[in-house]
Protein backbone atom coordinates (compact mmCIF):
# COMPACT_ATOMS: atom_id res chain seq x y z
CA UNK A 1 0.00 0.00 0.00
CA UNK A 2 2.87 2.39 0.80
CA UNK A 3 4.38 1.95 -2.65
CA UNK A 4 1.00 2.44 -4.28
CA UNK A 5 0.47 5.73 -2.47
CA UNK A 6 3.97 6.89 -3.39
CA UNK A 7 3.37 6.03 -7.06
CA UNK A 8 0.09 7.98 -7.01
CA UNK A 9 1.77 11.02 -5.47
CA UNK A 10 5.06 10.88 -7.39
CA UNK A 11 4.07 13.72 -9.71
CA UNK A 12 1.96 16.84 -9.30
CA UNK A 13 -1.72 16.15 -9.88
CA UNK A 14 -4.85 17.15 -8.02
CA UNK A 15 -2.52 17.57 -5.01
CA UNK A 16 1.19 18.47 -4.97
CA UNK A 17 3.73 15.69 -5.50
CA UNK A 18 5.01 14.18 -2.26
CA UNK A 19 8.52 14.60 -3.67
CA UNK A 20 7.86 18.32 -4.13
CA UNK A 21 6.66 18.67 -0.53
CA UNK A 22 9.69 16.82 0.86
CA UNK A 23 12.27 18.57 -1.32
CA UNK A 24 10.88 21.98 -0.40
CA UNK A 25 11.06 21.01 3.29
CA UNK A 26 14.70 20.04 2.62
CA UNK A 27 15.28 23.51 1.17
CA UNK A 28 15.70 22.18 -2.39
CA UNK A 29 14.24 23.38 -5.70
CA UNK A 30 11.91 20.58 -6.84
CA UNK A 31 11.82 21.53 -10.54
CA UNK A 32 15.62 21.74 -10.72
CA UNK A 33 16.16 18.45 -8.91
CA UNK A 34 13.75 16.31 -10.97
CA UNK A 35 14.97 17.61 -14.34
CA UNK A 36 18.71 17.10 -13.80
CA UNK A 37 20.05 13.54 -13.83
CA UNK A 38 23.01 14.48 -11.61
CA UNK A 39 20.63 14.87 -8.65
CA UNK A 40 19.75 11.17 -8.29
CA UNK A 41 21.24 10.93 -4.77
CA UNK A 42 19.01 13.75 -3.54
CA UNK A 43 15.98 12.08 -5.12
CA UNK A 44 16.93 8.80 -3.45
CA UNK A 45 17.04 10.58 -0.08
CA UNK A 46 13.68 12.18 -0.81
CA UNK A 47 12.04 8.87 -1.71
CA UNK A 48 13.51 7.14 1.36
CA UNK A 49 12.00 9.83 3.57
CA UNK A 50 8.67 9.51 1.77
CA UNK A 51 8.61 5.73 2.26
CA UNK A 52 9.47 6.04 5.96
CA UNK A 53 6.80 8.67 6.69
CA UNK A 54 3.99 7.03 4.73
CA UNK A 55 4.79 3.56 6.12
CA UNK A 56 4.68 4.91 9.66
CA UNK A 57 1.42 6.72 8.97
CA UNK A 58 -0.26 3.59 7.57
CA UNK A 59 0.92 1.36 10.40
CA UNK A 60 -0.56 3.58 13.10
CA UNK A 61 -3.13 5.60 11.18
CA UNK A 62 -1.52 8.55 12.92
CA UNK A 63 1.04 11.22 11.99
CA UNK A 64 3.95 11.14 14.43
CA UNK A 65 5.14 14.71 14.32
CA UNK A 66 8.47 13.98 15.98
CA UNK A 67 9.19 11.20 13.50
CA UNK A 68 8.44 13.52 10.58
CA UNK A 69 10.57 16.31 12.05
CA UNK A 70 13.44 13.86 12.51
CA UNK A 71 13.49 13.29 8.76
CA UNK A 72 14.47 16.95 8.37
CA UNK A 73 17.09 17.28 11.14
CA UNK A 74 14.53 18.29 13.73
CA UNK A 75 12.79 20.94 11.62
CA UNK A 76 9.77 22.02 13.65
CA UNK A 77 6.39 20.61 12.54
CA UNK A 78 5.00 24.16 12.44
CA UNK A 79 7.87 25.57 10.35
CA UNK A 80 6.66 27.32 7.14
CA UNK A 81 8.72 24.88 5.01
CA UNK A 82 6.58 22.06 6.40
CA UNK A 83 3.19 23.53 5.43
CA UNK A 84 2.75 21.58 2.17
CA UNK A 85 4.04 18.33 3.62
CA UNK A 86 1.91 18.70 6.73
CA UNK A 87 -1.20 19.27 4.61
CA UNK A 88 -0.39 16.36 2.29
CA UNK A 89 0.22 13.82 5.09
CA UNK A 90 -3.04 14.82 6.74
CA UNK A 91 -4.85 14.38 3.42
CA UNK A 92 -3.28 10.93 2.94
CA UNK A 93 -4.51 9.85 6.37
CA UNK A 94 -8.00 11.32 6.16
CA UNK A 95 -8.82 10.96 2.44
CA UNK A 96 -6.48 9.00 0.16
CA UNK A 97 -5.85 5.94 2.34
CA UNK A 98 -9.54 5.43 3.27
CA UNK A 99 -10.54 5.79 -0.40
CA UNK A 100 -7.96 3.21 -1.48
CA UNK A 101 -9.33 0.75 1.09
CA UNK A 102 -12.74 1.04 -0.57
CA UNK A 103 -11.52 -0.80 -3.68
CA UNK A 104 -12.78 -3.99 -2.01
CA UNK A 105 -16.32 -2.83 -2.73
CA UNK A 106 -15.92 -3.05 -6.53
CA UNK A 107 -17.45 -6.53 -6.86
CA UNK A 108 -20.35 -5.54 -4.60
CA UNK A 109 -20.93 -2.47 -6.78
CA UNK A 110 -20.98 -4.62 -9.91
CA UNK A 111 -23.51 -6.90 -8.24
CA UNK A 112 -25.66 -3.86 -7.43
CA UNK A 113 -25.48 -2.68 -11.04
CA UNK A 114 -26.55 -6.12 -12.28
CA UNK A 115 -29.45 -5.92 -9.86
CA UNK A 116 -30.46 -2.60 -11.51
CA UNK A 117 -29.62 -0.56 -8.44
CA UNK A 118 -28.26 2.98 -8.52
CA UNK A 119 -24.46 3.37 -8.78
CA UNK A 120 -23.08 6.81 -8.00
CA UNK A 121 -21.04 8.38 -10.83
CA UNK A 122 -17.32 9.15 -10.76
CA UNK A 123 -14.63 10.28 -13.22
CA UNK A 124 -12.11 8.03 -14.97
CA UNK A 125 -8.43 8.73 -15.53
CA UNK A 126 -4.89 7.65 -14.71
CA UNK A 127 -4.38 7.39 -10.96
CA UNK A 128 -0.59 7.40 -11.37
CA UNK A 129 -0.82 10.89 -12.88
CA UNK A 130 -2.19 12.13 -9.59
CA UNK A 131 -5.86 12.08 -10.65
CA UNK A 132 -7.03 11.11 -7.19
CA UNK A 133 -10.55 12.33 -7.87
CA UNK A 134 -11.21 8.95 -9.54
CA UNK A 135 -11.27 7.46 -6.04
CA UNK A 136 -13.09 5.68 -4.58
CA UNK A 137 -13.42 3.14 -7.38
CA UNK A 138 -16.55 1.08 -7.91
CA UNK A 139 -18.50 4.03 -9.32
CA UNK A 140 -20.30 4.50 -12.62
CA UNK A 141 -17.41 5.99 -14.61
CA UNK A 142 -17.89 8.97 -16.82
CA UNK A 143 -15.07 10.07 -19.03
CA UNK A 144 -14.48 13.38 -20.80
CA UNK A 145 -16.30 16.01 -22.77
CA UNK A 146 -14.74 15.41 -26.22
CA UNK A 147 -15.72 18.92 -27.25
CA UNK A 148 -13.06 20.25 -24.85
CA UNK A 149 -10.20 18.16 -26.24
CA UNK A 150 -7.44 19.16 -26.33
CA UNK A 151 -7.64 21.16 -23.12
CA UNK A 152 -5.49 24.25 -22.71
CA UNK A 153 -3.26 22.42 -20.24
CA UNK A 154 -2.85 19.47 -22.59
CA UNK A 155 -2.04 21.86 -25.43
CA UNK A 156 0.90 23.29 -23.47
CA UNK A 157 2.24 19.76 -22.88
CA UNK A 158 1.71 18.90 -26.55
CA UNK A 159 3.69 21.97 -27.62
CA UNK A 160 6.59 20.88 -25.42
CA UNK A 161 6.42 17.34 -26.81
CA UNK A 162 6.53 18.69 -30.37
CA UNK A 163 9.49 20.90 -29.52
CA UNK A 164 11.28 17.92 -27.94
CA UNK A 165 11.07 15.99 -31.22
CA UNK A 166 12.17 18.96 -33.32
CA UNK A 167 15.04 19.90 -31.01
CA UNK A 168 16.22 16.29 -31.03
CA UNK A 169 16.19 16.28 -34.84
CA UNK A 170 18.08 19.57 -35.03
CA UNK A 171 20.69 18.34 -32.57
CA UNK A 172 21.24 15.03 -34.36
CA UNK A 173 20.51 15.83 -38.02
CA UNK A 174 20.85 19.60 -38.16
CA UNK A 175 17.50 19.65 -39.94
CA UNK A 176 13.78 19.49 -39.25
CA UNK A 177 11.99 16.22 -40.09
CA UNK A 178 9.80 16.93 -43.10
CA UNK A 179 7.35 14.15 -42.30
CA UNK A 180 6.56 12.34 -39.05
CA UNK A 181 4.43 9.23 -38.66
CA UNK A 182 2.35 9.06 -35.50
CA UNK A 183 0.17 6.50 -33.77
CA UNK A 184 -2.81 8.11 -32.02
CA UNK A 185 -4.90 6.16 -29.53
CA UNK A 186 -8.08 7.11 -27.70
CA UNK A 187 -6.15 6.88 -24.40
CA UNK A 188 -4.54 10.18 -25.31
CA UNK A 189 -7.91 11.86 -25.07
CA UNK A 190 -9.40 9.84 -22.22
CA UNK A 191 -6.39 9.85 -19.90
CA UNK A 192 -4.27 12.80 -21.09
CA UNK A 193 -6.88 15.29 -22.37
CA UNK A 194 -5.44 15.30 -25.90
CA UNK A 195 -1.72 15.92 -25.36
CA UNK A 196 -0.65 14.08 -28.51
CA UNK A 197 -3.45 15.60 -30.58
CA UNK A 198 -2.15 19.00 -29.48
CA UNK A 199 1.38 17.89 -30.35
CA UNK A 200 0.29 17.03 -33.90
CA UNK A 201 -1.43 20.37 -34.34
CA UNK A 202 1.64 22.24 -33.14
CA UNK A 203 3.94 20.29 -35.44
CA UNK A 204 1.75 21.35 -38.35
CA UNK A 205 1.79 24.93 -37.13
CA UNK A 206 -1.86 25.02 -36.02
CA UNK A 207 -3.56 25.55 -32.69
CA UNK A 208 -7.04 24.99 -31.26
CA UNK A 209 -9.53 27.80 -30.85
CA UNK A 210 -11.45 27.65 -27.56
CA UNK A 211 -14.60 29.51 -26.59
CA UNK A 212 -15.21 30.97 -23.14
CA UNK A 213 -16.49 27.58 -21.91
CA UNK A 214 -13.28 25.78 -22.88
CA UNK A 215 -14.84 24.05 -25.87
CA UNK A 216 -12.73 23.70 -29.01
CA UNK A 217 -14.56 25.44 -31.84
CA UNK A 218 -11.94 24.94 -34.53
CA UNK A 219 -8.28 25.43 -35.42
CA UNK A 220 -6.25 28.32 -36.75
CA UNK A 221 -2.81 28.53 -38.35
CA UNK A 222 0.09 29.87 -36.29
CA UNK A 223 1.75 32.63 -38.37
CA UNK A 224 5.21 31.64 -39.62
CA UNK A 225 6.82 34.66 -37.98
CA UNK A 226 5.46 33.40 -34.66
CA UNK A 227 6.21 29.73 -35.35
CA UNK A 228 9.84 30.46 -36.38
CA UNK A 229 10.21 27.13 -38.20
CA UNK A 230 8.68 25.15 -41.08
CA UNK A 231 5.31 23.41 -40.74
CA UNK A 232 5.86 19.65 -40.33
CA UNK A 233 3.81 17.11 -42.27
CA UNK A 234 2.21 14.46 -40.03
CA UNK A 235 0.65 11.15 -41.07
CA UNK A 236 -1.52 9.45 -38.45
CA UNK A 237 -2.48 5.83 -37.91
CA UNK A 238 -5.25 6.16 -35.37
CA UNK A 239 -6.77 3.39 -33.33
CA UNK A 240 -10.25 2.24 -34.24
CA UNK A 241 -11.54 3.13 -30.77
CA UNK A 242 -10.40 6.70 -31.42
CA UNK A 243 -12.06 6.56 -34.83
CA UNK A 244 -15.36 5.27 -33.44
CA UNK A 245 -15.67 7.20 -30.18
CA UNK A 246 -14.02 10.54 -31.02
CA UNK A 247 -15.12 11.41 -34.57
CA UNK A 248 -15.09 15.12 -33.79
CA UNK A 249 -11.36 14.93 -33.07
CA UNK A 250 -10.71 13.06 -36.33
CA UNK A 251 -12.50 15.89 -38.10
CA UNK A 252 -10.62 18.54 -36.11
CA UNK A 253 -7.27 17.07 -37.13
CA UNK A 254 -8.35 16.68 -40.74
CA UNK A 255 -9.56 20.29 -40.84
CA UNK A 256 -6.12 21.38 -39.65
CA UNK A 257 -4.39 19.46 -42.46
CA UNK A 258 -6.70 20.88 -45.13
CA UNK A 259 -6.30 24.39 -43.71
CA UNK A 260 -2.49 24.23 -43.65
CA UNK A 261 -2.41 22.68 -47.15
CA UNK A 262 -4.40 25.64 -48.49
CA UNK A 263 -1.98 28.29 -47.23
CA UNK A 264 -0.04 30.22 -49.85
CA UNK A 265 3.39 29.44 -48.47
CA UNK A 266 6.68 28.18 -49.90
CA UNK A 267 7.53 24.48 -49.90
CA UNK A 268 10.49 25.23 -47.64
CA UNK A 269 8.20 26.80 -45.03
CA UNK A 270 5.32 24.37 -45.30
CA UNK A 271 6.12 20.67 -45.76
CA UNK A 272 2.43 19.80 -46.05
CA UNK A 273 2.15 22.09 -49.08
CA UNK A 274 5.36 20.58 -50.48
CA UNK A 275 4.09 17.01 -50.17
CA UNK A 276 0.65 17.91 -51.53
CA UNK A 277 2.34 19.35 -54.64
CA UNK A 278 4.51 16.26 -55.06
CA UNK A 279 1.53 13.92 -54.70
CA UNK A 280 -0.47 15.80 -57.33
CA UNK A 281 2.48 15.85 -59.73
CA UNK A 282 2.98 12.10 -59.30
CA UNK A 283 -0.71 11.34 -59.95
CA UNK A 284 -0.88 13.64 -63.00
CA UNK A 285 2.21 12.01 -64.50
CA UNK A 286 0.63 8.59 -64.05
CA UNK A 287 -2.94 9.42 -65.13
CA UNK A 288 -4.69 11.82 -67.46
CA UNK A 289 -8.15 13.36 -67.10
CA UNK A 290 -8.07 13.32 -63.31
CA UNK A 291 -10.92 14.84 -61.34
CA UNK A 292 -9.24 17.85 -59.71
CA UNK A 293 -11.62 17.94 -56.75
CA UNK A 294 -10.97 14.27 -55.97
CA UNK A 295 -7.23 14.79 -56.48
CA UNK A 296 -7.13 17.79 -54.15
CA UNK A 297 -8.94 15.90 -51.41
CA UNK A 298 -6.83 12.76 -51.71
CA UNK A 299 -3.65 14.85 -51.50
CA UNK A 300 -4.62 15.88 -47.96
CA UNK A 301 -5.42 12.41 -46.62
CA UNK A 302 -3.33 12.08 -43.47
CA UNK A 303 -5.55 10.11 -41.04
CA UNK A 304 -5.79 6.37 -41.61
CA UNK A 305 -7.26 3.37 -39.82
CA UNK A 306 -8.78 -0.01 -40.59
CA UNK A 307 -11.93 -0.16 -42.69
CA UNK A 308 -15.19 0.61 -40.88
CA UNK A 309 -16.07 -2.19 -38.49
CA UNK A 310 -12.55 -3.64 -38.49
CA UNK A 311 -9.84 -3.30 -35.85
CA UNK A 312 -6.07 -3.72 -35.65
CA UNK A 313 -3.23 -4.12 -38.12
CA UNK A 314 -2.61 -7.86 -38.29
CA UNK A 315 1.14 -7.39 -37.74
CA UNK A 316 1.09 -8.77 -34.21
CA UNK A 317 -0.80 -11.84 -35.39
CA UNK A 318 1.60 -12.41 -38.29
CA UNK A 319 4.55 -12.35 -35.91
CA UNK A 320 2.83 -14.69 -33.44
CA UNK A 321 2.05 -17.15 -36.26
CA UNK A 322 5.52 -16.83 -37.87
CA UNK A 323 3.58 -15.93 -41.04
CA UNK A 324 6.27 -13.68 -42.52
CA UNK A 325 9.59 -13.95 -44.25
CA UNK A 326 10.88 -10.37 -44.43
CA UNK A 327 9.95 -6.96 -43.06
CA UNK A 328 8.25 -6.36 -46.41
CA UNK A 329 5.56 -8.89 -45.46
CA UNK A 330 4.92 -7.09 -42.18
CA UNK A 331 4.81 -3.66 -43.83
CA UNK A 332 2.45 -4.86 -46.53
CA UNK A 333 0.02 -6.22 -43.94
CA UNK A 334 0.13 -2.95 -41.98
CA UNK A 335 -0.85 -1.00 -45.12
CA UNK A 336 -3.40 -3.63 -46.17
CA UNK A 337 -5.25 -3.35 -42.87
CA UNK A 338 -4.87 0.39 -42.26
CA UNK A 339 -5.20 1.88 -45.73
CA UNK A 340 -8.57 3.59 -45.21
CA UNK A 341 -8.79 7.38 -44.95
CA UNK A 342 -10.89 9.31 -42.43
CA UNK A 343 -11.77 12.98 -42.03
CA UNK A 344 -14.50 15.50 -42.72
CA UNK A 345 -17.04 13.81 -45.02
CA UNK A 346 -14.59 10.90 -45.41
CA UNK A 347 -15.25 7.71 -43.46
CA UNK A 348 -13.15 4.72 -44.36
CA UNK A 349 -12.44 5.56 -48.00
CA UNK A 350 -10.14 2.92 -49.46
CA UNK A 351 -6.82 4.72 -49.90
CA UNK A 352 -4.01 2.19 -49.77
CA UNK A 353 -2.02 4.09 -52.38
CA UNK A 354 -2.25 7.36 -50.47
CA UNK A 355 -1.32 5.61 -47.23
CA UNK A 356 1.74 4.02 -48.85
CA UNK A 357 2.74 7.32 -50.48
CA UNK A 358 2.66 9.08 -47.11
CA UNK A 359 4.47 6.28 -45.28
CA UNK A 360 7.26 6.18 -47.82
CA UNK A 361 8.30 9.75 -46.97
CA UNK A 362 8.37 9.30 -43.18
CA UNK A 363 11.69 9.81 -41.40
CA UNK A 364 10.45 9.59 -37.78
CA UNK A 365 7.83 7.30 -36.19
CA UNK A 366 6.38 8.37 -32.85
CA UNK A 367 4.01 7.15 -30.13
CA UNK A 368 3.59 8.24 -26.52
CA UNK A 369 2.17 7.09 -23.22
CA UNK A 370 1.11 9.10 -20.19
CA UNK A 371 1.65 6.49 -17.47
CA UNK A 372 4.07 3.76 -16.42
CA UNK A 373 1.13 1.43 -15.84
CA UNK A 374 1.69 0.26 -19.41
CA UNK A 375 4.80 0.18 -21.59
CA UNK A 376 5.84 -0.65 -25.17
CA UNK A 377 6.29 -4.34 -24.30
CA UNK A 378 2.57 -4.70 -23.61
CA UNK A 379 -0.72 -4.69 -25.48
CA UNK A 380 -0.70 -3.60 -29.13
CA UNK A 381 2.12 -1.06 -29.24
CA UNK A 382 4.22 -3.08 -31.67
CA UNK A 383 1.18 -3.83 -33.82
CA UNK A 384 0.75 -0.09 -34.40
CA UNK A 385 4.07 1.74 -34.00
CA UNK A 386 6.08 -1.33 -34.94
CA UNK A 387 3.80 -1.97 -37.91
CA UNK A 388 4.22 1.59 -39.12
CA UNK A 389 8.00 1.31 -38.77
CA UNK A 390 7.99 -1.96 -40.73
CA UNK A 391 5.97 -0.31 -43.49
CA UNK A 392 8.39 2.63 -43.70
CA UNK A 393 11.36 0.24 -43.78
CA UNK A 394 9.74 -1.85 -46.51
CA UNK A 395 8.78 1.10 -48.71
CA UNK A 396 11.88 3.25 -48.35
CA UNK A 397 14.56 0.65 -47.65
CA UNK A 398 15.71 2.64 -44.63
CA UNK A 399 14.99 2.49 -40.91
CA UNK A 400 13.36 5.67 -39.55
CA UNK A 401 14.00 7.11 -36.13
CA UNK A 402 11.61 5.38 -33.73
CA UNK A 403 10.77 7.66 -30.82
CA UNK A 404 8.75 7.25 -27.62
CA UNK A 405 7.06 10.08 -25.74
CA UNK A 406 6.73 10.02 -21.97
CA UNK A 407 4.33 12.39 -20.20
CA UNK A 408 3.84 10.52 -16.95
CA UNK A 409 5.21 13.68 -15.32
CA UNK A 410 3.18 16.37 -17.13
CA UNK A 411 5.58 19.06 -15.91
CA UNK A 412 8.54 17.34 -17.60
CA UNK A 413 7.49 15.61 -20.85
CA UNK A 414 10.30 13.61 -22.46
CA UNK A 415 11.08 12.10 -25.84
CA UNK A 416 13.59 9.28 -26.10
CA UNK A 417 14.66 6.65 -28.61
CA UNK A 418 12.37 3.61 -28.45
CA UNK A 419 15.51 1.49 -28.09
CA UNK A 420 16.25 3.33 -24.83
CA UNK A 421 12.68 2.96 -23.61
CA UNK A 422 12.66 -0.79 -24.26
CA UNK A 423 15.94 -1.19 -22.40
CA UNK A 424 14.56 0.87 -19.51
CA UNK A 425 11.48 -1.36 -19.28
CA UNK A 426 13.55 -4.55 -19.56
CA UNK A 427 15.73 -3.45 -16.64
CA UNK A 428 12.81 -2.15 -14.57
CA UNK A 429 10.60 -5.19 -15.10
CA UNK A 430 11.86 -8.28 -16.90
CA UNK A 431 15.24 -8.25 -15.13
CA UNK A 432 14.05 -6.71 -11.87
CA UNK A 433 13.77 -9.32 -9.05
CA UNK A 434 11.22 -7.20 -7.16
CA UNK A 435 8.91 -6.93 -10.19
CA UNK A 436 9.34 -10.61 -10.98
CA UNK A 437 8.44 -11.65 -7.42
CA UNK A 438 5.28 -9.57 -7.67
CA UNK A 439 4.32 -11.31 -10.90
CA UNK A 440 5.01 -14.74 -9.42
CA UNK A 441 2.22 -14.18 -6.90
CA UNK A 442 -0.24 -14.48 -9.78
CA UNK A 443 0.84 -18.00 -10.72
CA UNK A 444 -0.33 -19.10 -14.18
CA UNK A 445 -1.40 -15.59 -15.21
CA UNK A 446 1.79 -14.02 -13.87
CA UNK A 447 3.90 -16.43 -15.91
CA UNK A 448 1.80 -15.75 -18.99
CA UNK A 449 2.14 -11.98 -18.62
CA UNK A 450 5.92 -12.13 -18.09
CA UNK A 451 6.33 -14.26 -21.21
CA UNK A 452 4.05 -11.96 -23.21
CA UNK A 453 6.25 -9.00 -22.27
CA UNK A 454 9.45 -10.90 -23.02
CA UNK A 455 8.10 -12.14 -26.37
CA UNK A 456 7.42 -8.52 -27.33
CA UNK A 457 11.18 -8.00 -27.36
CA UNK A 458 11.30 -10.32 -30.37
CA UNK A 459 8.33 -8.60 -32.01
CA UNK A 460 9.89 -5.15 -31.74
CA UNK A 461 13.15 -6.34 -33.26
CA UNK A 462 11.24 -7.96 -36.12
CA UNK A 463 9.37 -4.79 -37.04
CA UNK A 464 11.72 -2.01 -36.00
CA UNK A 465 15.26 -3.32 -35.42
CA UNK A 466 15.43 -1.59 -32.01
CA UNK A 467 16.59 -4.36 -29.67
CA UNK A 468 20.26 -4.97 -28.92
CA UNK A 469 21.61 -8.50 -28.57
CA UNK A 470 22.37 -8.10 -24.86
CA UNK A 471 18.65 -7.75 -24.17
CA UNK A 472 17.93 -11.19 -25.66
CA UNK A 473 20.95 -12.64 -23.83
CA UNK A 474 19.96 -11.30 -20.41
CA UNK A 475 16.25 -12.12 -20.71
CA UNK A 476 17.22 -15.65 -21.76
CA UNK A 477 19.51 -16.04 -18.76
CA UNK A 478 16.87 -14.76 -16.35
CA UNK A 479 13.69 -16.40 -17.64
CA UNK A 480 14.89 -19.47 -19.53
CA UNK A 481 18.06 -20.56 -17.76
CA UNK A 482 17.75 -19.43 -14.13
CA UNK A 483 16.95 -22.53 -11.98
CA UNK A 484 14.48 -20.72 -9.69
CA UNK A 485 12.59 -19.19 -12.61
CA UNK A 486 12.51 -22.52 -14.42
CA UNK A 487 10.98 -24.15 -11.37
CA UNK A 488 8.33 -21.44 -11.17
CA UNK A 489 7.39 -21.78 -14.84
CA UNK A 490 7.44 -25.59 -14.65
CA UNK A 491 4.97 -25.59 -11.76
CA UNK A 492 2.73 -22.79 -13.00
CA UNK A 493 2.82 -22.47 -16.79
CA UNK A 494 5.36 -24.50 -18.80
CA UNK A 495 3.43 -23.73 -22.01
CA UNK A 496 4.26 -20.05 -21.68
CA UNK A 497 7.94 -20.83 -21.20
CA UNK A 498 7.94 -23.13 -24.25
CA UNK A 499 6.53 -20.29 -26.33
CA UNK A 500 9.22 -17.87 -25.14
CA UNK A 501 12.04 -20.35 -25.77
CA UNK A 502 10.70 -21.14 -29.24
CA UNK A 503 10.28 -17.46 -30.03
CA UNK A 504 13.85 -16.60 -29.00
CA UNK A 505 15.23 -19.54 -31.00
CA UNK A 506 13.26 -18.19 -33.96
CA UNK A 507 14.81 -14.75 -33.43
CA UNK A 508 18.26 -16.32 -33.58
CA UNK A 509 17.39 -18.35 -36.68
CA UNK A 510 16.10 -15.26 -38.46
CA UNK A 511 19.28 -13.33 -37.67
CA UNK A 512 17.55 -10.84 -35.38
CA UNK A 513 19.59 -12.00 -32.38
CA UNK A 514 23.31 -12.68 -32.59
CA UNK A 515 23.32 -14.79 -29.46
CA UNK A 516 26.17 -15.41 -27.08
CA UNK A 517 27.25 -18.93 -28.18
CA UNK A 518 27.16 -20.34 -24.65
CA UNK A 519 23.72 -18.84 -23.98
CA UNK A 520 22.40 -20.25 -27.25
CA UNK A 521 23.76 -23.71 -26.53
CA UNK A 522 22.18 -23.71 -23.06
CA UNK A 523 18.89 -22.46 -24.49
CA UNK A 524 18.70 -25.28 -27.02
CA UNK A 525 19.35 -27.86 -24.32
CA UNK A 526 16.79 -26.25 -22.03
CA UNK A 527 14.19 -26.23 -24.79
CA UNK A 528 14.41 -30.01 -25.05
CA UNK A 529 13.81 -30.25 -21.31
CA UNK A 530 10.83 -27.90 -21.50
CA UNK A 531 9.31 -30.08 -24.22
CA UNK A 532 9.76 -33.04 -21.86
CA UNK A 533 7.84 -31.25 -19.11
CA UNK A 534 4.95 -30.60 -21.48
CA UNK A 535 4.89 -34.15 -22.78
CA UNK A 536 4.61 -35.39 -19.21
CA UNK A 537 1.66 -33.09 -18.56
CA UNK A 538 -0.37 -33.76 -21.72
CA UNK A 539 0.49 -37.42 -22.36
CA UNK A 540 0.29 -38.95 -25.81
CA UNK A 541 -0.51 -36.64 -28.73
CA UNK A 542 -1.76 -37.86 -32.09
CA UNK A 543 -1.87 -36.05 -35.42
CA UNK A 544 0.10 -33.01 -36.54
CA UNK A 545 1.53 -30.69 -33.94
CA UNK A 546 4.05 -27.89 -34.05
CA UNK A 547 6.50 -28.87 -31.33
CA UNK A 548 9.74 -26.96 -31.64
CA UNK A 549 9.37 -26.31 -35.35
CA UNK A 550 8.95 -22.81 -36.72
CA UNK A 551 6.96 -23.27 -39.91
CA UNK A 552 6.88 -20.05 -41.92
CA UNK A 553 3.80 -19.69 -44.07
CA UNK A 554 2.96 -16.46 -45.88
CA UNK A 555 0.34 -15.32 -48.40
CA UNK A 556 2.48 -16.90 -51.15
CA UNK A 557 1.56 -20.34 -49.83
CA UNK A 558 -2.14 -19.67 -49.05
CA UNK A 559 -4.32 -19.00 -52.10
CA UNK A 560 -7.36 -17.72 -50.18
CA UNK A 561 -5.20 -15.30 -48.22
CA UNK A 562 -3.51 -13.99 -51.38
CA UNK A 563 -6.80 -13.61 -53.27
CA UNK A 564 -8.26 -11.45 -50.49
CA UNK A 565 -5.44 -8.89 -50.51
CA UNK A 566 -6.23 -5.40 -51.80
CA UNK A 567 -2.69 -4.00 -51.67
CA UNK A 568 0.54 -5.13 -53.30
CA UNK A 569 3.60 -3.43 -51.88
CA UNK A 570 5.67 -4.23 -54.96
CA UNK A 571 3.87 -1.48 -56.88
CA UNK A 572 5.24 1.14 -54.48
CA UNK A 573 8.86 0.06 -54.13
CA UNK A 574 11.59 2.26 -55.54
Amino acid sequence: MTRMILSILKYDGSVPSIRRCILEAMGQDYDEIVTQSKNTSILDQCESKAFAMVSDLLMSNHIHKKMVSAQFNGLDWQHPKMIKLRTLLTWIKDKLYPDLLKTSREILQIAKAMDKQYISPGPGGALTRGKTDILPTGRNIYSIDPRKIPTKTAYKIGVRLADEILNKSLAEENAYPEKIGMVLWSLDAYRADGEQLAQMLHLMGARPVWNESGMVTGVEPIPLHELKRPRIDVTVRTSEIFRDTLPNLVELLDNAVVMIAALEENDTDNFIVKNVHEYKKMKRNAHSNLNEEVLNRASTFRIFAAKPGAYGNGVKLMIAASAWETVRDLGETFIEHGGYAYGKDIFGQESHGEFAHNLKQIKTVFHKMETDETDPLGCCYNDFQGGMTAAVRALSDMTPKVLWGDTKDPANPKVRELREEIERVVRAKLLNPQWIEGMKKHGFKGAQDMVHKASSVYGWDATSDVVDDWVFDEVTKKHLLDPQMLEFYKENNPWALEELARRFLEAEQRGLWKADPLVLEDLKEQYLEIEGWIEEKIGDVFGDFQGGNVDIMTSKEVDEWRKGLRFDIKEYLT
